[in-house]
């Protein structure tokens, strides 16, 4: 272990595992996609020129699965599995059902009904075997800490979940963007579970999200390579979903049962550190799901309505290649998400003068083509009448 209580070495292994093996799981998945004859169309929303074949998710869970099984084995990270805590069983069985769902939509392209019901499964499968959200902080008054019961707290970790994967879902349009972005949002959720690690001093609660958030850095990490612009194969909704799946786990376990007067007297930051980190995760994600949602609402079509007014989308309009929408959306999760956490690691003063710089950079960054084309459009000189 490196500090007392992180076991550091374990989580990088976690990692690398992942990593190594989602890279070639992905291989052989697109040979034998291509073999097969299953590449996918291009359809009207889509930014790509080529048929591509899909289904990456495939190799993406086969690195989940390998990675979760070597921390299985690992002595120092046994005490996030069971009988100890029963979450990580509770994410491999609602991870296959997510994937089994959406490699049939990746095959068949189901209708969005049965795509949803699928996922209301999964969400359903990880909070009846053991994750889902008991506790809710509420920042009234004083502060006050919701204990939910067994109902209550499937139907919050259901929509949570749902509305995760569906950020996901949504986002998944270029080139390395829902890799990217789950990779970043996991590394953050990671960095979180690693801090609270060392401040309690190995808690037990503090496992099982970590143990998630690594392996989805190094799944993600292990397809970017496949998956980068100009990319040999998708990840489908076989991938996205999982990613989406995934990342409401780890924020789930990471602060769905955390009671507030743990932290005692520390500032208000600290105290909603966890629900801040786990909104910074996903801020992007969700921000372009419910502008699509009533954006489709307003123009009366149907919420799940495919179009070409996603962020990514935007940014290409804006003059951003398409290489360029993938990076300047990473900073931007980046910012968001790393900033959070960097109020839980950091006094407060830093972490404010930290994100305030990084928001700077982000919106130079963004408006840079803009800024160009207005700059190359202005006239030359002033011409008096």
């Amino acid at each position: 272990m490196g500090a007392v209580g992180v076991p550091l070495r374990e989580l990088g292994l976690v990692i690398l595992a992942a990593a190594i093996f989602t890279y070639l799981t992905t291989g052989l998945v697109r040979s034998a996609m291509v073999r097969s004859g299953r590449i996918g169309e291009i359809r009207q929303r889509d930014v790509h020129t080529q048929p591509t074949p899909r289904m990456g998710g495939v190799g993406m869970f086969t690195g989940f699965i390998v990675a979760v099984f070597l921390a299985h084995q690992l002595p120092a990270l046994t005490r996030g599995f069971e009988p100890v805590t029963p979450e990580m069983t509770a994410v491999l069985w609602a991870a296959f059902a997510i994937v089994l769902v959406g490699v049939l939509d990746d095959l068949y392209d189901l209708d969005a009904i049965t795509k949803l019901i699928g996922q209301i499964i999964g969400a359903i499968i990880l909070s009846t075997l053991g994750l889902s959200w008991t506790m809710v902080y509420l920042p009234l008054n004083e502060g006050m800490t919701l204990a939910l019961d067994n109902f209550q707290s499937t139907i919050v970790t259901a929509l949570f979940t749902v509305a995760l994967i569906n950020a996901i879902n949504f986002v998944d349009g270029l080139d390395g963007l829902a890799a990217g972005l789950g990779l970043i949002a996991g590394l953050a959720i990671l960095i979180f579970s690693v801090t609270v690690l060392h401040d309690l001093g190995g808690a037990v609660s503090a496992y099982p999200p970590a143990m998630i958030a690594a392996a989805l850095v190094g799944m993600c990490g292990g397809f970017l390579p496949h998956n980068f612009e100009p990319s040999r194969i998708f990840m489908g909704d076989s991938g996205s979903m999982l990613i989406g799946l995934l990342l409401a786990a780890a924020a789930t376990s990471a602060s769905g049962k955390i009671t507030m007067n743990l932290y005692g007297a520390a500032d208000l930051v600290a105290l909603l550190s966890p629900f801040v980190v786990v909104i910074a995760a996903i801020f992007v994600p969700m921000l372009d799901l419910v502008l699509a949602v009533v954006r489709r609402l307003a123009q009366g079509r149907s919420p799940f309505a495919a179009d070409k007014m996603h962020l990514h989308h935007r940014l290409l309009k804006m003059g951003h290649s398409h290489r360029k929408v993938v990076l300047v959306l990473y900073l931007w999760v980046s910012v968001v998400a790393l900033s959070a956490v960097s109020f839980s690691v950091v006094p407060v003063r830093f972490a404010v003068m930290i994100s305030v710089v990084a928001l700077a950079v982000a919106l130079v960054v963004t408006f840079v083509p803009t800024l160009s084309q207005r700059s190359a459009h202005r006239p030359r000189g002033s011409h008096a009448r």
